[in-house]
């Protein structure tokens, strides 16, 4: 039996050997020193300055370990001056080789690049941020990282959360690769960010991506059952000297365009335009920014990757237009996925229907307004106006919102949000087009979110309650509801989600597949470690109930499923489904009309067995597969999905995209074979030279799509784009439809 003088013994030498690991936990800190003198932006790190800055603490590895330190060894050294915020990096390499990059394509994103990345909060709220990233050939990218939740590949998250690499901003970056380690300097002007004037400290994070070990590493301490990016997790900057407004902070980007096109379908004659317009950002204070655009033209934006449906309901695509990027959460983040009061979407764009594919809707103007008051309360203002669309037979309709959010606890928040579409177009008896108010065609919501989330992130949530007013024939109202509560912790993941939709609830400018149900859907996921080939592995058992009061119960979807993680960032995720589904419409899933649809007022029950596999992106091949085989409705579905990647670094990528669905239901309802075909060529030729070019086939629609964008970025966010669009039968291989747009960007700084 132990005496209690060997008790006292024990317990000291516990807490001598447990006093450095306390020590490591201890808050992180980094000085950043005022610059005397100037810094050349070379990533060479010659300056002397840098020899004498303060360097972080060492990193902590996040993935696949979260106990040590990484062997990964990573040094930031800050500065700054009344215009900039410099960082100087250094990453040692441990292994010998080359470094992985997508291409020299701006924004990249993907585990398997070699990346530093900077996140930045400067009101210290541990939920939205600003992050800037470089990797070792000086590739460079940008973005927000909204959201309250966020999880590492140990646990799931029902939340949704944001890392956007959409918004563009001026900044500047270069990177050079020595032997055995690289560097890189980073300047960012004070006028690209949000802060507070007079402000002395900033939350903070750093992390490292390392394609040679596969590892994830970050300064502040972030647990392996949480996501890298997670604004969460960091350390405080400390500024020598409070920090000044930086001067008059005008931005204005006009653009020139010209384009030429024509419709066959309708047999017009090929049209040619030429538009001026463009955007103002004007800062109000250095947290709170004005946006204007004039006669916006959003021509260069990335074209929306095709999706076959099967399914009952609407799918959606991202955001991708300027305009409508920063703060976006502020308008974007109420409700859920499926439950979302404002969908910005909505706001100039429409479905056309001869190729089945969204198109723009010009808009006449728009302002928005958005940034924070102080550390507590943000607010989003924005007004747009389109024009009509006669080709579509749409009218124009003015769209305002008004969004706030206060601050509560450590990390969560109480939003509200109202948002109006109006019509401001009447076709009188004649079918002339008249300007006005219609005054019975009309679209508000109000609602109020609660969004919950500890400082530790170890508890989430979302409690929400949307009211939706329109008048269409006879006055409708309704409303919805939702409460969304995840438990998180390494090796267990607890998440309860109900929502209630009214029967008339029917947001225009939001994102409701389907209204008049009720649903329940609890889920469980437990992780387990390894040291070895895996990372981690566990089950999981994911529920969801529907119903509504007139048909009683519509849906069942109960999965129990397996994931497994390797150290290789490669995952496997199996899952056996049993699904029930009552039809309270006539429903052909091929959509294509040659057979029967399944008749409204049946029951479905079936199962089916789902595998997805996602290969070692780090090798020149790579590859996403997904397979779904057995029941479907009355008859059987097998389904493969996924794309094969090849990367030939450093200048670009070739991607073929595929999905093919095999339904098979008894005669005489309708059965198809639905594929979707779609080979993608990513070249870079310079960090300012880039060509994309899509090939998309989709039976589903009968259309066959081409889009090649050419765009030469000739001074920071300044960029001339050559873009060409054609829609063609896929039978004849007859053209529907071409257009042609060239088009000048200038950002010119006031």
């Amino acid at each position: 039996m132990l005496s209690y003088r060997r008790i006292f013994y024990l317990i000291a030498l516990f807490i001598v050997f447990k006093h450095p690991l306390i020590a490591q936990e201890e808050e992180r800190r980094l000085a950043v020193k005022r610059l005397e003198g100037k810094i050349k932006v070379d990533g060479e790190l010659t300056e002397a300055f840098w020899e004498t800055a303060p360097v972080s603490q060492p990193f902590w590895e996040q993935f696949p370990y979260d106990t040590s330190y990484s062997s990964t060894i990573s040094e930031i050294r800050m500065a700054y001056d009344d215009q900039f915020l410099y960082f100087g990096v250094r990453c040692l390499d441990p292994v010998p080789g080359g470094y992985v990059t997508t291409s020299l394509r701006r924004d990249f994103r993907g585990k398997e690049n070699d990346v530093i990345t900077v996140v930045l909060d400067p009101f210290e709220d541990k939920t939205n941020a600003t992050f800037f990233g470089i990797n070792p050939f000086g590739v460079r990218r940008e973005g927000l990282i909204s959201g309250i939740s966020g999880s590492g590949s140990g646990g799931t998250s029902q939340v949704r959360s944001g890392f956007d690499l959409s918004w563009d901003n001026k900044w500047y970056g270069e990177a050079k690769i020595h032997d055995g380690y690289w560097t890189a300097e980073m300047a960012i002007p004070f006028k690209t960010l949000r802060y507070k004037e007079g402000a002395k400290t900033w939350f903070a994070n750093f992390y490292r991506l390392d394609s040679k070990t596969a590892t994830s590493s970050s300064w502040g301490h972030i647990p392996r059952n949480q996501s890298i990016v997670s604004p969460a997790f960091g350390g405080y900057l400390d500024f020598e000297e409070p920090l000044k407004k930086p001067g008059s902070n005008i931005s204005i980007i006009p653009y020139v365009a010209g384009n030429t096109g024509r419709n066959f379908i309708d047999g017009e004659p090929t049209t040619y335009g030429f538009d001026l317009g463009g955007d103002a950002k004007i800062g109000i204070t250095p947290s709170l920014n004005l946006d204007l655009t004039i006669n916006p033209d959003f021509s260069q934006v990335e074209v929306d990757d095709q999706q076959t449906n099967i399914t009952r309901f609407e799918l959606s695509f991202p955001e991708k237009r300027q305009f409508f990027l920063e703060n976006a959460d502020l308008f974007a983040s109420f409700g859920t996925d499926n439950i979302r009061p404002f969908f910005s979407r909505r706001i100039g764009i429409a479905l056309d229907r001869n190729t089945g594919i969204n198109v723009p809707v010009p808009i006449t103007y728009g302002a928005r307004l958005s940034g924070r008051i102080d550390k507590n309360w943000r607010i989003g203002v924005m007004n747009l106006q389109t024009k009509k669309d006669n080709s579509i037979n749409l009218p124009g309709y003015n769209y305002s919102v008004m969004a706030l959010q206060r601050q509560v606890f450590s990390r969560s928040n109480i939003s509200a949000i109202f948002i109006n579409k109006q019509s401001t177009h009447q076709f009188s008896q004649d079918s002339t087009l008249e300007w006005g108010i219609d005054k019975s065609n009309y679209n508000r919501t109000l609602g109020l979110d609660y969004n919950l989330a500890s400082a530790d992130n170890k508890w989430t949530g979302k409690f929400f309650y949307h009211h939706n007013i329109y008048e269409n024939e006879e006055s409708k109202k309704d409303f919805a509801h939702g409460a969304t509560l995840a438990y998180n912790i390494p090796w267990l993941t607890l998440t309860w989600d109900h929502q209630i939709v009214g029967k008339y609830y029917d947001p225009e400018v939001g994102f409701v597949p389907r209204n008049n149900y009720k649903r329940v859907a609890p889920s469980v996921k437990f992780t387990f470690y390894s040291d070895k080939i895996i990372a981690n592995h566990g089950p999981g058992v994911s529920t969801e109930y529907i119903w509504n009061d007139q048909d009683g119960k519509t849906d069942h979807n109960y999965a129990l499923n397996y994931n497994i993680v390797f150290k290789t960032n490669a995952e496997f995720t199996g899952a056996i489904q049993n699904q029930y589904t009552y039809l309270f419409e006539d429903f052909d899933p091929t959509r294509s009309g040659n057979g029967e649809p399944l008749p409204m007022g049946e029951s479905y029950n079936y199962s089916n067995l789902l595998l997805i596999y996602e290969s070692d992106k780090r090798k020149k091949i790579f590859y996403e597969l997904e397979g779904q085989g057995g029941g479907f409705f009355n008859g059987s579905l097998y389904r493969m999905a996924g794309n094969v990647n090849y990367r030939f670094q450093p200048y670009g990528i070739a991607t073929l995209n595929f999905s093919y669905n095999d339904i098979n239901l008894p005669e005489p309802y309708s059965s198809g074979k639905i594929f979707l075909f779609g080979p993608r060529f990513d070249i870079t030729f310079s960090r300012k030279v880039f060509l994309t070019t899509y090939f998309q086939y989709n039976n589903q629609i009968d259309n066959v799509n081409i889009n090649a964008r050419l765009q030469y970025r000739y001074k920071p966010v300044s960029d001339f784009f050559l873009v060409y669009t054609e829609n063609y039968f896929p039978d004849t291989f007859a053209s529907k439809n071409r257009a042609l747009v060239a088009k000048f960007t200038y950002w010119l700084n006031l």
